[in-house]
Order: structure tokens, then sequence, then C-alpha cells
């Protein structure tokens, strides 16, 4: 309705008393026969003053699991989620995403792979980074690491697994992605291209393209070193500052980072990364994870959430990566000291893109 000034009011009307039972009757047989597993709401009546109706409230705790429903005009039961003030079916990424909170799907780094064997791992890559990370123990053999026993710390599983109907060893993802000889033989996009453009848009003819293959610690570093001739120092002496570069060091490896490590690689999209004169573009496939709120990441101030907690666990221990969610504020607090133009996010259904504008002192040199 509406109130005297004409905007809206809500008008509690209620239910009569007779109608009441009924509709607590109808509500709690959907919940035992529609909802698998089934629920139980807690039933509350709420009186209206001055009146002989009633508000009736179901109330449903959260549970550990998950729940789907079966509507009448299916034939399936479906799975729904809340996003923002809309009840929508849960699907594809959005599906995976709930099964994985819920604990009924595992998270997918840690998954195994059903195609992996022994052959697919880097042994001389596997010792070295364990090395350099500070976790290799010289009395153990590869073979006590890669055992499906050995676990490196709380935060990460074992490497490998134990099939229970073969009792083959299967590799994690995780690992594959990190230490395999060849991570796009199980994930199609798991390698990152950078694109080198002269000007402003694609349009130039001449541009320089880079395939970055091999594990995604390798492909990490070599971007970073592709990426550096774009971090060179602008100088102006008429400034109070003359050295400025164009591009902050810190800013470019998260970026690069980031998009390699949180990305979606259920998404057979590659990481790319494109070079313009103006700016840098670094795209990661794979939507923006629900449990991050949208405004919080753009300001940078989002609680730590990983997509791919092991992989972000080893990208630390190479220092490769901020630990606990910092690589975002990171970004903007280097290219705010560095007096670059700020950050831009641009979060779409299924990527997240980085841009890092140039500072604009770049320009003097065109």
């Amino acid at each position: 309705g509406k109130d005297e000034a004409g905007f809206p009011t809500v008008e509690f009307v209620g239910l009569t008393a007779n109608r009441l039972k009924e509709v607590e009757n109808k509500v709690l047989a959907h919940c035992r026969t529609g909802v698998h597993p089934e629920i139980v709401p807690i039933v509350e009546e709420l009186t209206i003053p001055n009146t002989d109706t009633r508000i009736l409230i179901f109330i449903v705790p959260s549970t550990s699991t998950v729940h789907s429903y079966k509507p009448r005009s299916k034939d399936a039961t479906t799975y729904y989620v809340r996003i923002g003030r809309q009840t929508v079916e849960a699907k594809n990424g959005i599906l995976r995403e709930l099964l994985v909170r819920k604990g009924a799907l595992e998270p997918w780094d840690r998954r195994s792979n059903s195609i992996s064997n022994d052959n697919d791992i880097d042994m001389i890559a596997f010792r070295y980074y364990l090395q350099q990370m500070g976790l290799w123990d010289s009395k153990k053999g590869i073979e006590d690491y890669l055992s499906t026993s050995e676990s490196l710390s709380p935060f990460v599983p074992t490497f490998a697994v134990r099939e229970q109907l073969t009792n083959k060893t299967l590799f994690r993802n995780f690992t594959l992605l990190l230490f395999s000889k060849q991570p796009t033989k199980f994930f199609a996009g798991a390698y990152t291209v950078l694109s080198i453009y002269p000007g402003l848009d694609r349009s130039d003819a001449v541009a320089e393209k880079h395939e970055v293959i091999g594990s995604v610690i390798e492909q990490a570093k070599k971007v970073i070193d592709l990426l550096e001739s774009e971090s060179y120092t602008i100088f102006d002496k008429r400034k109070t500052k003359p050295n400025q570069s164009k591009y902050p060091k810190r800013a470019l490896q998260e970026a690069v980072v980031n998009a390699i490590v949180h990305r979606d690689y259920e998404n057979d999209r590659p990481t790319r990364i494109t070079v313009f004169s103006n700016r840098i573009e670094v795209l990661s496939p794979g939507s923006l994870p629900r449990a991050i709120q949208k405004e919080k990441f753009l300001e940078g101030r989002a609680a730590p959430h990983w997509r791919n907690q092991a992989l972000a666990y080893f990208f630390n221990r190479l220092q490769l990566a901020q630990a606990e969610g910092q690589g975002i504020p990171t970004i903007i607090r280097t290219m705010r000291e560095e007096g670059c133009p700020e950050p831009v996010f641009e979060i779409d259904e299924d990527s997240v893109t980085c841009i890092l504008p140039a500072h604009p002192r770049y320009e003097i040199i065109l």
C-alpha cells in the first residue's frame, strides 16, 4: 500500500486461524517430500495487534548439506541459490561452487586426475622447487613425497591419492599444474597467452605474441620476465621525482600471479595478458567466487578466499605471491605509490580482468 505521503508501505494482512494450519501443513509437506535431504523448518506465529489474524514464519536453519528441490513443473531435482533478491537455479560454476562450499564436492585443485601416471611428473623440477620452498628433506626420496600418505602442510593434501577400485596411484590436479611436464594434456586452458601491441587497441597489424606453456610456476616466471621490458623507468628532470616507472614491477607480478593461481581451470580459455601502449590487461578465466563481495573486492578490502588454495600455498612458499589475500591491495597500493592511475577491475560472468594504466609520464616519449 501507500502511506499518507504516497510512499510505499507494507501492510501485514496475515492469515485467519483456519488458514493458518492449512498453509503450515502444506509447506511442511513440501519440505518433507520435495526437498532432498528433507528439511524441518522451525515454525513460529506472529500476532498482529488489534486483529484476529497472524503471520506464519518458517525458519530454516543452515545445514552442512546441499539440498535439492523437485518442482512440479520439472522431472528432475534442481539446486537453487539466492543471488541478491532473486532465487535462481544453480548451474555450471555456481553449482560447483555450492557443492564445494557444502562439502559435497572436493575443491577442484584437490581432486585426483584419472588419466595421470608417474611419467607425467617432472621429477627434476619437483625436487628443485621443493628445495626452493625449503620443504625438501635430503633423508627422504622423491617417492616418499609423491606417496599417498605424505603431506607437506596442514594447508595442503598429499600430492597423490590411491584409487580404491584399481589401487592405482593418481595425482591431484594441483600436483599436475605445478609439476607436470605438460599441464595442457589434462587441462585445455592451462597455458598463458601474452600479446604486445604498439598502439592503443588490437587493430595494429604489428604485434608480438607468446604462447607460454609448461608448469604454472614456469608460466608465471616467464611472463613476469617478458613484462620486465614494460616496467622501464621514464626520466623527466623538470619534476620533483625525475625517475618514474611506467608500471610498478610488483603490481605486474601480483596481477600475473593472481590471474594464474586463482583462475578457473575447468574453463578451457587460457590466461591472457595483453600489452597496449598505455595499459596492460590481465584476464583470468572464471567468474568472481560468490563468497567474495564485489564492492569489497574492487576496493581491495575483500576477505581472503581461494579457488585453488593448494596453488596459492605453493606460490606463496616460492615468494611469487602475497599471503592472505594481499594481492589486490598490493596492486592498488603500488600503483598509487608510483603515481600511476588507479587499476581497473572488470568483473564478467566468466572472467575477471585487471587493467593497469601506464604512468602519465609515458606520453612524453611518444
